[in-house]
């Protein structure tokens, strides 16, 4: 439709031209960042007016600049907008742009973004770098709208300050579904992070879309997804709303290694690089024919070619001796399947060597639309740790045969007391099954009476550090008590704390009784020695000592002979004395019966007692045999001659 200039004059001396304001988001925060101010014409008599039918009509009349001067003088009234830090965005039209005039106000200039079209600089270029001069001499900002629709894009970005970048939303609104148009918006945003310029995508309407430029690194974003144009009245409520609005069309999260935006792709680039060649592990990406696009220098070593022989070249060209192991896993990884985790065994290089372990991982790679582009794959060399734990199960079968083969029954308990590990053997002696006896469990098999005692071990144990050493009865499952002993010794952490307590138990059950039978014997003995009216000394024949003094011979002696003292002793202390030839002391009549399991009569000699004094003593001896022959010490006898010649 077309407008005469009468009938657009009047609508600017009536006030039908107004302004309306598009909110303008920061893509990674939410934040409204400002707004886009649109012409809007409310005719009295058509109504509402698209602007692409009455914007020709004003620029053939000559009256397009006073439109644009209406719009921001209205936009630079408003109170709203003038205490903040928003933005404003208002297009010039080509035909602006070479006379450009903005309206006086107190507006901060600096928060003004003027929009320019490629169209509008094909004319008279010249003209057009002065009056963006003079706008950047003003604090305004420039922006290059619908970039990529006109025809010498480059040149402009090269000629003019240009501090935005514009995304067409014929692009943006079919990216989505198209490969090419999702390649020239990836295009554009990253041409302008490497010239340092802000993008911003309009006619964002979709999650999908927003997801997409978030991926892709935009920066701002305008379109319906984040709220239609308002009029003044309704630029309060917006601004109030602003969070919630942008929160409920917010990008997903960017799931990767790499997320930063604030790089350029040069940039980018080398962050990877270095990435890739500090990582511990080979790093490689593949393309849909499996050939190396990139890769790193612990690729190069783990498959032994240079890097410049693998770009290019397949995996089967590279490394045809693994090709075979690894073809079905990047296959998989190229139908959109992640494969993580899988070992293969490398074939050695040479007779008798050792071949390497590799942990292999294939990971799809995709573009912004999530289509494959190819397979990243990080390969580990984990030869070392299976050698590592064949060791670690060869130590603990050993361990485990241990604990089954002990003739005792090894034990662990934690810090807090309980059996954490033990033996099978204890199922034997008890009749408790194993996992009914870890924990506290076997504390059940004990005496009542040895139960606490137990535990007070434990706690002492664990508290002082000190061994556990205690005997507690167990039943058997016959029902019967047994006596079993059990001894552990703690193991302390770093901070010097008891960590755990190993330990053995086994049973005691004959050696008490032997030990008590011994006891009993021994009283037995003592009381038949002690009740002598002789003197009687019993020796040990393996330790060649004196076991057992009766009282009179203490008497006699005077406590020269005692328990625990060698029979070398004797000539040495001159304790006898033979009148002619001093005896040695293998001569000695106990010596004798020891040593050499001879009998020895009755024989008279003079005895010095320590204090002095001197006997005349009777001595004979005996050897002493166990039940199966074996000599086991000697009896010497001794009796006083008082006054006998």
């Amino acid at each position: 439709m077309v407008f005469n200039e009468t009938d657009i004059r009047r609508a600017f001396d009536e006030g039908e031209f107004y302004p309306v304001f598009q909110p303008i988001v920061e893509l990674r925060t939410g934040r409204l960042r400002g707004f886009e101010v649109l012409a809007r014409w409310n005719h009295k008599k058509l109504g509402a007016i698209p602007p692409d039918e009455f914007i020709p009509s004003l620029e053939k009349c000559g009256l397009i600049d006073r439109l644009s001067r209406t719009i921001l003088t209205g936009a630079f009234a408003l109170p709203v907008l003038a205490g903040n830090a928003l933005t404003i965005s208002i297009n010039i039209a080509p035909i602006q742009l070479l006379g450009a005039r903005l309206p006086e106000g107190g507006f901060a200039l600096d928060r003004l973004v003027i929009e320019i079209t490629e169209s509008a600089l094909l004319n008279d270029l010249a003209r057009a770098q002065g009056t963006a001069r003079d706008l950047k001499a003003l604090n305004c900002k420039l922006a290059l709208d619908d970039f990529g629709t006109g025809y010498s894009s480059l040149q402009h970005l090269h000629t003019l300050p240009f501090d935005e970048l514009k995304v067409d939303r014929s692009f943006v609104g079919s990216m989505t579904l198209k490969r090419e148009s999702r390649k020239i918006v990836a295009s554009v945003i990253g041409l302008g992070m490497s010239l340092g310029l802000t993008t911003v995508a309009e006619g964002v309407e979709t999650r999908e879309q927003a997801n997409m430029l978030h991926w892709l690194g935009c920066d701002l974003v305008q379109g319906w997804l984040y709220g239609k144009p308002v009029t003044a009245a309704g630029l309060p409520a917006v601004m109030v709303e602003a969070q919630r609005i942008s929160s409920a069309a917010a990008p997903a999260p960017i799931d990767s290694a790499i997320a930063s935006t604030d790089l350029l792709p040069a940039q980018r680039l080398a962050q990877l690089q270095a990435i890739y060649d500090g990582a511990p592990v080979g790093l490689c990406l593949l393309d849909r024919n499996m050939r190396y696009v990139s890769l790193n220098k612990r690729l190069t070593e783990l498959n032994g070619v240079p890097a410049a022989a693998h770009l290019g070249r397949t995996v089967a060209e590279v490394i045809p001796h693994i090709f075979p192991l690894v073809e079905p896993l990047i296959r998989r990884a190229l139908q959109g399947e992640p494969v993580a985790g899988v070992e293969i065994q490398k074939p050695p290089a040479a007779d008798g060597a050792e071949g390497q372990t590799l942990l292999l991982s294939y990971q799809p790679a995709r573009d912004e639309a999530g289509e494959i582009l190819g397979v990243s794959v990080a390969i580990m060399d984990i030869t070392g740790n299976k050698r590592t734990e064949r060791a670690l199960r060869e130590s603990e079968n050993h361990y485990r045969h241990m604990m089954q083969l002990n003739p005792h029954v090894p034990w662990v308990l934690d810090n807090k007391g309980e059996v954490t590990e033990a033996s099978e053997r204890w199922e034997e002696f008890t009749g408790q099954p194993l996992q009914e006896a870890l924990g506290n469990g076997w504390q059940k098999m004990l005496h009542p009476d040895d139960v606490e005692p137990t535990r007070e071990a434990i706690r002492r144990s664990l508290t002082t550090g000190q061994p556990i050493d205690i005997e507690y009865r167990v039943r058997r499952p016959n029902g019967e008590w047994i006596w079993m002993r059990s001894r552990g010794s703690p193991r302390f952490g770093p901070t010097g704390k008891v960590v755990c307590v190993y330990g053995v138990v086994e049973e005691v059950d004959g050696q008490k009784q032997i030990t008590e039978e011994l006891q009993n014997c021994q009283a037995e003995l003592r009381a038949a020695v002690d009740a002598a009216p002789i003197g009687m000394v019993l020796a040990d024949a393996q330790a060649c000592t004196i076991y057992m003094v009766n009282p009179e011979a203490d008497r006699i002696f005077r406590g020269a002979v005692f328990p625990g003292q060698k029979l070398a002793e004797y000539s040495k202390l001159g304790l006898f004395r033979i009148e002619g030839p001093a005896l040695q002391p293998d001569e000695l009549p106990l010596a004798r019966s020891i040593l050499r399991g001879e009998p020895v009569g009755a024989k008279r000699v003079e005895f010095n007692r320590p204090d002095g004094t001197q006997a005349r003593l009777e001595l004979s001896s005996k050897p002493i045999y166990s039940d199966d022959g074996a000599l086991i010490g000697g009896l010497m006898m001794i009796r006083e001659l008082a006054g006998e010649d």
